[in-house]
């Protein structure tokens, strides 16, 4: 009965602020105390008791209401974090507090007449005790928004409320809470932090509230239309990641240890997870969020400058990160300035071995079906993985000295396999492949993908024995053959990574490099290459990583090379293709023919699939997806560096990937593809026509014969054709002088022969390096609200808002 009485009188004093039409005073506590002293409202049923038509009901008919509402709300949360909320009605009235914030604000942020207001000063009549407020506009008063931001970071430590009171320090929180150092009560052991804090389910509770509430205050960014200006800024995450923010470094230390030390699997007792509540995931999926906010550093643009850019890749010498003085003045993301001076070697390995555990996590198998706990918040992680990475590069450099950075990458490959084929994955793929990308940059990645690869995990890949280069390009292979149609421009990604790791792969399987030449055989049939005007790129990335192998690490890769003398009319054909333009347009106009008959339509609406291949899992019915950013091209998200004799990068100019590696190549007879790999161009074909493309921009845009001459003179083919020369009269004469029919004689004969003085000058190692650019940025941030919009649902704060930075779509 009492729950039934506390949820009639809060629903009560809903309707009434909803019906008053005259304004409620602030004075009335009798009135506005309803909303949180007179019992604990569960966040469940704050969201169903206050209905979003009559938030906005109130918002258009009575804003003054609302305005004092949220003023009360504050004002409750300042008081508790004055005094430390030091009984059991203070914690409950803190957290009705917290939640009725969490339901309104949304409806605040939607309207942008109500931009400014959080931002205004706080009423003498609402201020908290012991808070320099004064009149509203009077010099002085600090804002609303910084108000609430400061008591959420104040009771995120507030002893015996959200974090576990150390008696010994003999401070008595209830009556002098400012006098807690909050460094002693960083919430768990790792990095900066050696003490573990007994874990308590209320404390797990009332962060996890809190953290909600401040991402709800970040979320004003997503009412604001998507934007690649430089200025974009989010006032409240600049606010809450400057020094104002006392508590700014034990938060971050916090919120990154409670992530990367979480467990879900624990003893690893069967089924304990059905058996046994978890406070922990609830807390780790919020402070995951609400840290990769944080770690925005173009919040601060707008907001009085910042130099966040010129703390990337600093690390200092002292334990605790410090701020140098020298730097421009203005306010600063301090968690992207911690992140990026971590420095110790036992922070690095507790991070890595954290998120490495946690994403491998989903691929765990046991005897017992569905015995072991999975976490779902994978992109997360993966997108936390790709801040550190790019922040510090002291830690990037830490997971590739090793091969621990193979324990990242299995699971990477494992997620984009798995969700190539769902649409409602397509970020997914995205930050996946972002992340090889910038992995890929760097040379010990390409000798670490060496290490042949032994852990069988659950991956829908042909059986192999190799490497983890093997399983790279498989997986790169089965993503590009059976993938989703939207997945097309990242092609580039994709072949880019493999260039990039290609002068060091020292011996690609059988099954490998099967798989690289059927990627070459499709992309190079004359009606692909013609149909779009980037499509002959995907053929110079392909050559480019077929001459890096050839040049430096010909002798382990027997099999790449006999593969391709097995297909050696692959590379004649395209010396010879066509350049006139009576034979494009022959082309073209065969292809449309083909593509427009009945029995041709029938039979290309299923994706080829390869040996070993499982049908890709499609996104479930009714699945919500979020849009995303357009995806900058690899032009914008690379930069050329080469490789020095000493092994070092030297970073150059800005050229055309043909002019890059020019090599000229020969012309002999031409040669037809298999018709596997017409399938699978077809394929590529219909994917580039429907994902926005140039043609598709550009509806008038055809092939001419100058334009395929352009780009036919600089096809690197003259190291291919040469090996071809001296090999293939090899191989013929010994079949015929021995009589050979087995592969793996021609095999072994391979693995002895040499190509010393008679191949083309090695031409420099050329790689492209991810560099970081406006339009990754205004990306990651689309997608990582997107992210969040929908992995909030319990409860659905931001459901059926008015967000303008992506669309809602169901699939």
């Amino acid at each position: 009965m009492g729950a039934s009485d506390s949820k009639l009188g809060f629903r009560k004093a809903v309707i009434q602020l909803t019906t008053r039409t005259q304004p409620v005073e602030a004075a009335d506590d009798g009135f506005w105390d309803q909303f949180w002293a007179d019992a604990s409202t569960p966040v469940q049923d704050v969201f169903a008791l206050v209905p979003a038509a009559e938030i906005r009901a109130v918002r258009e008919e009575s804003p003054s209401n609302l305005a004092t509402l949220c003023f009360k709300a504050v004002e409750k949360l300042a008081t508790g974090a004055t005094t430390g909320c030091p009984g059991n009605r203070e914690r409950q009235v803190v957290l009705n507090a917290t939640r009725l914030l969490t339901r309104v604000l949304p409806y605040v942020f939607e309207d942008p007449d109500w931009t400014g207001f959080f931002w205004s000063s706080l009423p003498s009549r609402v201020k908290s005790e012991g808070e320099p407020v004064g009149e509203e506009g009077e010099e002085g008063a600090r804002p609303l928004a910084e108000l609430l931001l400061l008591s959420i970071a104040d009771l995120l430590f507030c002893p015996d409320f959200t974090v576990h009171l150390i008696t010994q320090h003999g401070v008595d929180t209830a009556e002098d809470v400012s006098a807690v150092d909050s460094c002693e009560y960083i919430w768990e052991a790792g990095v900066g932090f050696a003490h573990s804090p007994p874990h308590n389910y209320l404390h797990d509770s009332n962060r996890t509230e809190l953290l909600k509430l401040l991402l709800t205050c970040f979320s004003e960014a997503i009412y604001k239309a998507p934007s690649n200006d430089a200025n974009f800024g989010n006032p409240w995450v600049a606010f809450f990641c400057s020094a104002e923010n006392r508590h700014a470094l034990p938060l971050f230390t916090s919120l990154l240890n409670v992530v990367c030390a979480y467990d879900p699997v624990g003893f690893g007792v069967p089924y304990n997870h059905l058996i046994f509540g978890d406070s922990r995931e609830p807390l780790v999926e919020a402070a995951i969020q609400v840290l990769l906010i944080c770690l925005d550093s173009d919040s601060l643009a707008g907001w009085g400058g910042g130099a966040d850019e010129s703390s990337r890749n600093q690390n200092v010498d002292g334990h605790e990160p410090q701020l140098d003085d020298t730097e421009a003045p203005g306010p600063r993301n301090l968690f992207v300035n911690y992140l990026s001076r971590i420095h110790r070697e036992e922070d690095f390995h507790f991070t890595l071995k954290g998120l490495g555990s946690l994403l491998n996590n989903p691929l765990m198998q046991t005897y017992l079906p569905n015995s072991t706990k999975k976490i779902n918040f994978h992109q997360e992680l993966l997108v936390l993985l790709w801040k550190i990475a790019d922040y510090n590069k002291k830690f990037l450099f830490y997971v590739l000295k090793s091969s621990e950075v193979l324990d990242v990458l299995v699971p990477i490959l494992y997620y984009l396999s798995d969700a190539r084929a769902d649409q409602s994955c397509v970020g997914l793929m995205h930050i996946g492949i972002f992340l090889l990308l910038l992995l890929s940059g760097e040379r010990n990645f390409g000798v670490r993908l060496n290490k042949p690869y032994t852990v069988r995990v659950p991956m829908d890949v042909p059986v192999f024995t190799g490497t983890h280069a093997d399983l790279l390009i498989i997986v790169f292979h089965k993503i590009v053959t059976s993938g989703h149609q939207r997945l097309q421009p990242l092609f580039d990604c994709l072949l880019t990574i493999i260039v990039n790791v290609s002068p060091y792969l020292k011996s690609l399987s059988m099954v490998a490099a099967n798989k690289l030449m059927h990627l070459l055989e499709a992309f190079s049939t004359p009606w692909f290459l013609f149909s779009a005007p980037h499509n002959h790129h995907l053929v110079f990335f392909l050559l480019e990583a077929f001459n890096n192998i050839i040049q430096y690490q010909f002798d382990g890769n027997s099999n790449l090379v006999y593969s391709i003398i097995r297909k050696r009319t692959v590379f004649h054909s395209l010396a010879n293709l066509p350049t006139d333009q009576a034979s494009v347009t022959r082309v073209l106009q065969k292809q449309k023919r083909m593509i427009n008959s009945p029995s041709r339509q029938s039979s290309t609406d299923t994706q080829p699939t390869m040996e070993g291949a499982k049908p890709a899992p499609i996104g479930e019915q009714r699945t919500l997806q979020t849009t995303l950013a357009v995806t900058p091209g690899i032009e914008k998200l690379t930069e050329w560096s080469q490789v020095a004799e000493d092994g070092t990068m030297q970073r150059l100019e800005p050229s055309t990937q043909g002019d890059a590696v020019r090599l000229n190549g020969s012309e002999v007879a031409p040669e037809s593809p298999s018709s596997d790999a017409e399938s699978l161009a077809e394929g590529s074909w219909h994917k580039s026509r429907s994902c926005n493309l140039s043609d598709s921009n550009n509806p008038r845009w055809s092939a001419t014969s100058d334009w395929v001459l352009s780009w036919k003179v600089k096809l690197p083919l003259q190291t291919i054709m040469r090996l071809l020369q001296v090999l293939v009269p090899q191989v013929e004469k010994i079949c015929i002088d021995k009589g050979l029919t087995d592969e793996s004689e021609l095999l072994r004969f391979l693995q002895h022969g040499t190509l010393v003085g008679l191949l083309p000058v090695p031409h420099p190692i050329l790689i492209r390096k991810y560099q970081p650019n406006a339009g990754t940025a205004a990306w990651f941030r689309t997608y990582l609200w997107g992210l969040i919009y929908l992995r909030n649902v319990s409860p659905p704060i931001w459901y059926d808002t008015d967000v303008k930075l992506f669309e809602i779509q169901r699939l």
